[in-house]
């Protein structure tokens, strides 16, 4: 794929970088701040990174549903990796200035690996529900060759999904003023500074995200209420109460993941106040990668076990 041109060539455009207004408050606030986030970003990334090594070297973790647990793993490292660093940057700088090219940079990279993650969560759903569901077809249908096949899928339409809507972005016109009240570079705030309309690239921008993110949910909660409904058939109350447990779990992450999206991209929310569209933003981009290794895998025995070994914990 052709590496994307991030250069406005509009000759009305002055802007050459753009000014993160973040989180406001006093400097005592702003450490306070980049104590908190470093602290979320450094568990974060070593918690995650520590499950995609246990996958990778513990060969009892050479199945779909922890390969699939793992590349998710590796995902929400970089998932987060693309906002956090920079807020962090932002909270302790004065100036809070991102170039044009880096700003949407950022946009892209933001929304591709968020697309990427709704697709990995769609096939953790897929995967799941032949498992529960189809028991005796899983190991024939679910194959590990299968599996890397649909996680590619994953990363390749991920970051195809939004790369017209964001070279169209970044060719609108932008004369100023060139400040974002937010800590990231998005949609929105973008469009909010672009000194000339740009219905078009909105309504692709916003249609597309309305029917990857309603797709996708309803796709996700429809296999897991077969699943549910799979798991109050089985005679053991352990095992569902074992199963019921998994499915909250996840369906709870899920929801508040989707939620947040939907709040933001589902339509357009250029009305809303600007602490709402940072707090949905939050939600979804910090607080989800942050909660992967306690929901998906450190409640696991095998995923606990294949730490313990890593780990070296008697």
């Amino acid at each position: 794929m052709k590496a994307l041109a991030f250069v406005n060539t509009s000759e009305t455009s002055a802007v050459t970088e753009f000014i993160l207004l973040g989180f406001p408050g006093c400097q005592e606030m702003q450490i306070f701040l980049f104590s908190l986030f470093l602290g979320v970003y450094i568990f974060t990334i070593m918690g995650n990174g520590t499950i995609a090594c246990a996958v990778k070297w513990d060969q009892r973790l050479h199945t779909p549903m922890y390969i699939l647990l793992g590349n998710f793993a590796f995902l929400e490292i970089w998932y987060i990796t693309t906002s956090v660093p920079g807020m962090l940057v932002n909270f302790l700088s004065e100036t809070k200035t991102i170039s044009f090219v880096a700003c949407f940079l950022q946009f892209y990279f933001f929304t591709s690996l968020g697309t990427t993650e709704v697709y990995f969560l769609c096939i953790m759903a897929y995967d799941r529900y032949l498992a529960i569901c189809h028991p005796l077809h899983y190991p024939t249908v679910m194959t590990p060759r299968l599996c890397y096949f649909l996680m590619s899928l994953c990363w390749v339409f991920g970051f195809l999904s939004y790369s017209v809507s964001t070279v169209q972005l970044s060719q609108l016109p932008f004369c100023g003023p060139n400040v974002i009240n937010h800590f990231m570079c998005d949609m929105d705030p973008l469009t909010a500074l672009s000194c000339a309309p740009a219905p078009i690239t909105e309504i692709i921008f916003y249609t597309l995200s309305s029917l990857i993110i309603i797709l996708t949910l309803l796709y996700i909660l429809g296999s897991y209420t077969l699943l549910l409904i799979a798991v109050l058939k089985v005679p053991s109350a352990a095992s569902r109460t074992k199963a019921f447990s998994t499915c909250g779990s996840h369906l709870t992450v899920v929801c508040l993941f989707f939620g947040a999206l939907l709040a933001m991209y589902a339509s357009p929310t250029s009305d809303n106040p600007a602490a709402f569209q940072k707090i949905m933003t939050l939600f979804y981009s910090v607080v989800t990668p942050f909660l992967n290794p306690l929901v998906y895998s450190l409640r696991n025995k095998d995923m606990k076990a294949a730490l313990k070994k890593l780990l070296r914990i008697e």
